[in-house]
């Protein structure tokens, strides 16, 4: 399911029109984005839990030349399954 899949459901569960849908996940995903930008958890009952994983730097390799390149640290978005989630997977 992408983007567009998602609105077209919420638009048909909820009747709304695409237009309202749309905006309706946007907000969701906006406060999903604001919530880890600000590196706080964004828990979602039943669903799961999106967190901010730290990631160290670290020395890789270019595979076409095999010249090493420094990759400085950083973070990576992480997905915990809710209980709720993880009996219907």
């Amino acid at each position: 399911m992408n983007k567009s899949d998602l609105v077209d459901h919420v638009a048909g569960e909820l009747g709304l029109s695409r237009l309202s849908a749309t905006r309706l996940v946007e907000v969701v995903l906006q406060g999903i984005r604001r919530g880890l930008s600000q590196d706080q958890s964004v828990m979602l009952s039943g669903f799961g839990t999106f967190v901010m994983k730290p990631r160290k730097a670290r020395i890789v390799r270019n595979p076409q030349t095999g010249d090493p390149i420094a990759i400085a640290p950083g973070h990576r978005v992480g997905f915990r399954m809710g209980k709720g989630l993880r009996e219907l997977v």
